[in-house]
């Protein structure tokens, strides 16, 4: 997410961290490599200007707290402007013992479609009963498209084939959601390829017939400081309660997107991370810094674990975290990652770690995890649960069956050896240790 800001951030907190003395120079040299990196994430130059200034400025002048050294300081300061740029934490409270109507805007190609059936997903997991209104008239397709998400999520849609205007639409949905109980009902709403009057006009009306709990618009991370007058616009014609920022996965410009947004007082309740149907997080701007500055964001990766719906094999968990794995029990992890989107995501949550791997690697690692997944499929149930008795006839037997090399076979079986030896160590015990301080390790004595 966001790769050249995050690296851009890093390296400068690097440099700052390995300075010997911080005096003024050092923290002058440290405001122009953040300028470079807001800059070049397409940051507004004069939200660029405030933020570093302000960072400088605090620098200068305050004196770290007890327990704190002077290069930390500067850290802790940068992030809290970063936070403040970013909007600050937002929450969007809905009840669902309540019924609500949220109404989605957004321009064409801005992913809101896509992020209604996100949205429906999001919700559903959480107890919602929700039903979508599909009163967007004007794209060909759009209709079809919405049920085709909806129907992944399991969410019902209502739609009027031939009927032409959108807000008629969006009333009647509405009307029949609320006769059906639905306790969140949310309204896709048609595009335009820019801020046409027209469209901010039909919003307008749906607003004062459909009279929603919540507008939220639907902004393309990729548009850049281009987002601002996107946002102040709808902002202008009809009450936007909220933003979803989509396609964050691999924005270059998506902190200029946030910035900008940030920048017109509106809250951003929802970022799109990806493609997949469980590719949205709700937006805390204190995370998404402490992921930049490579703090991680332990909550998010534990958020996204508790929300994968598998039946976790505890035994096998248990067997992993003690080295007694089996390679049904490394077939299991290789599937938890793939659940969970990819290596660089997580490896972005976990502190410390976000950038200890090239992409090429991690590319590589991915690669690695569907051979090696092929592989463990190709080997029989006692080969499975005891890797040992895997010599030279059986390897080159599994390696035709799975249609890999035995070179491929080997590999797989080196870093078996490999993992289960690190969780046998002081590594593995420091692992089990982090992971019930971090509340994904099980109860402990009387818990």
């Amino acid at each position: 997410m966001l790769d050249s800001l995050r690296t851009g951030l890093q390296n400068a907190v690097k440099k700052l961290l390995g300075t010997d003395i911080v005096d003024e120079a050092a923290i002058k040299e440290f405001v122009k490599d953040l300028q470079r990196a807001l800059i070049q994430a397409d940051v507004n130059v004069k939200l660029v200007l405030t933020v570093t200034e302000n960072v400088q400025k605090r620098a200068l002048e305050e004196k770290p707290p007890a327990g704190l050294d002077r290069k930390n300081q500067i850290v802790k300061i940068l992030y809290d402007e970063l936070d403040r740029l970013l909007g600050g934490d937002q929450e969007l409270k809905l009840d669902k013992a309540k019924q609500s109507v949220v109404v989605m805007l957004g321009i064409q190609g801005s992913g809101k479609t896509t992020s209604v059936g996100k949205l429906s997903r999001f919700y559903a997991k959480k107890g919602f009963k929700v039903g979508v209104v599909a009163a967007d008239t004007f794209r060909p397709g759009a209709v079809t498209q919405l049920k085709t998400i909806a129907g992944v999520v399991g969410v019902e849609v209502y739609s009027e084939d031939g009927e032409k205007d959108s807000v008629k639409i969006a009333e009647h949905g509405t009307k029949f959601f609320k006769e059906a109980g639905k306790s969140l009902i949310i309204v896709d709403t048609a595009g335009r390829h820019k801020e046409e009057q027209g469209l901010l006009d039909e919003m307008s009306k749906i607003y004062s017939k459909v009279k929603p709990d919540l507008n939220l618009l639907v902004i393309d991370g990729t548009i850049g400081q281009q987002a601002f007058s996107q946002a102040a616009a709808f902002h202008k014609a009809s009450p936007v309660g909220g933003i979803v920022v989509t396609k964050l996965d691999g924005a270059a410009k998506g902190g200029g997107a946030l910035a900008a947004v940030g920048a017109t007082g509106a809250k951003v309740y929802f970022i799109g991370t990806g493609e997949r149907v469980d590719d949205l997080e709700e937006f805390s701007a204190t995370r998404f810094v402490g992921r930049l500055l490579g703090m991680g964001d332990l909550k998010a990766l534990l958020d996204m674990a508790r929300n994968l719906e598998t039946q976790v094999d505890d035994k096998a968990v248990q067997r992993i975290m003690t080295g007694r794995l089996t390679m049904d029990d490394f077939l299991f992890q290789f599937e938890q990652v793939n659940k969970m989107g990819s290596l660089k995501k997580i490896l972005d949550m976990i502190p410390g770690a976000s950038g200890s791997m090239k992409t090429e690697d991690l590319e590589k690692a991915e690669k690695n995890m569907k051979i090696w997944k092929s592989i463990i499929q190709a080997m029989t149930a006692e080969e499975r649960a005891a890797p040992e008795k895997l010599n030279a006839p059986r390897v080159k037997r599994i390696a035709a069956g799975s249609g890999r090399t035995e070179k491929d076979v080997r590999e797989l079986i080196t870093r078996y050896r490999q993992t289960k030896s690190l969780m046998k160590s002081g590594k593995g015990r420091e692992m089990r240790q982090f992971l019930r301080r971090a509340g994904a390790g099980g109860q402990g004595p009387g818990g």
